[in-house]
Formats: structure tokens, sequence, C-alpha cells
């Protein structure tokens, strides 16, 4: 059975939030006790300011951390993700991303994982993947919708929904267009998947929420808040 997917609006450690309730209810999906968590900074290039990050945060956490690097020569990456318990993406662009975790069989490695109960989140590019399409920053300022997701899940998604004065008029205005409808999340807030199912909404600071979004409305999801 398909494992959790935690779809980030923004926050968590990347945003120097290293307790973040958001990454603690990820790794809570674990199927095991003490998990192997692999983090993917590939939206960022495997930026070392990302990577110091991730280290801070789960180094006192009950897990085996590790991060798992496209860049320069790769180290049996696939094998690495499939192997996980709890996989956690960065934020950044989420074409190049794509680009290359197919390139290099991480797709079919995250779906393995995911088939075989895995944890799957992240912030921003890391949630946006998850999903058949997006709203994204990879190729200008000014958004666009990307329809190229791994489509682990149905519809669309759209991070800093509260964060950027761009997002969501650019992303009510693709879907009235034909673009798919699906979840906006605002910074702070994340939407919880078991297998393909939604489960809730959640968030890490007060007034943070999830919408779902159509071409006939944005209409507010209740939303749990975990602090």
């Amino acid at each position: 059975m398909e494992g959790y997917v935690v779809a980030m609006g923004g926050g968590g450690f990347l945003a120097g939030d290293t307790r973040s309730p958001l990454d603690d209810l990820l790794l809570s999906f674990s199927p095991r006790p003490q998990p192997r968590i692999v983090f993917l900074p590939t939206a960022v290039g495997d930026s070392e300011r990302a990577v110091g990050a991730f280290r801070e945060a789960f180094a006192t956490r009950e897990c085996e951390p590790e991060t798992v690097a496209l860049f320069g020569i790769p180290d049996h990456p696939a094998e690495r993700v499939a192997a996980a318990d709890v996989i956690v993406v960065s934020g950044g662009n989420t074409a190049n991303l794509l680009a290359l975790w197919r390139l290099h069989e991480i797709d079919a490695a995250l779906r393995h994982a995911w088939q075989g109960g895995a944890a799957l989140g992240g912030v921003s590019a890391g949630a946006n993947c998850w999903f058949e399409a997006c709203v994204t920053d990879s190729f200008s300022a000014d958004l666009d919708g990307l329809g190229d997701g791994l489509g682990f899940l149905a519809g669309s998604f759209c991070p800093h929904f509260d964060g950027e004065d761009r997002r969501r008029p650019v992303y009510t205005r693709l879907v009235a267009d034909g673009f798919p409808g699906g979840i906006a999340c605002d910074d702070g807030a994340a939407a919880v998947y078991r297998g393909t199912e939604f489960v809730e909404m959640v968030s890490d600071r007060a007034g943070a929420r999830g919408y779902r979004v159509s071409a006939a409305a944005v209409e507010p999801i209740e939303t749990r808040c975990l602090r």
C-alpha cells in the first residue's frame, strides 16, 4: 500500500525552523520506528546550505539521515532512494528537478519507495513534484503552469499561496482557463495524503491555511494547527 505524502506550501527546516512540526509529522509517517530519511536537494543544485540545514534539523531526531546528490558523480542514487523510509525534497526549480530525476531514474525509485509504504514530502518544488501539474517559477518570475509532474497525486498544486503576490491570481487564472484544479497552500500549511486520498490540511502557525481551487471558486479547507 502506498505511503503518505506531505505537500508543504512553505516553511520547515529550509526556512530556518529546525524543529518544525511539519517535518516531525512527515517523519512520523515512516513505516519503521528508526527511519532512514533521504534528502533530495536536486531543485537547488545540491546546495551545501540546504544540505547543512537538513543535517542540522534531523541530527537530533530519531532517524538515520542521508543526502542523495545528483550533481558531480552520483553514488547509486536510485538504489538509495528506493530503499528509504522517508524522503524529503527541497524547494527550488521544479522543472529542473523533474528532468534530472527522470535522467537518473529517481522518478521510478520514488514510486517504488512510496508504493512500499515510504513517506514523501517537501516544500514548494518539493510539494509540486508529486502532483500532475503545478504553478512554478521554474521558467520566469511571472509564474507558469507546469503539466509534467510525477502524477502520484491527481490535479495541481500551488505553494506560497499567501507568501508571494502573484501566486493566487496566476493560479486562479490558469484554472479558469482550463488548467487542472487542485490544492493551494499558504506558507506554513501542508496537505496530507495517505496513498492518493486527501487526509487533512495542517499548519505550523495560526492563520496558515489550505484551499481547494477550481474554476468556480477558491474554497478554504479546515486546517489543523500543529502548535
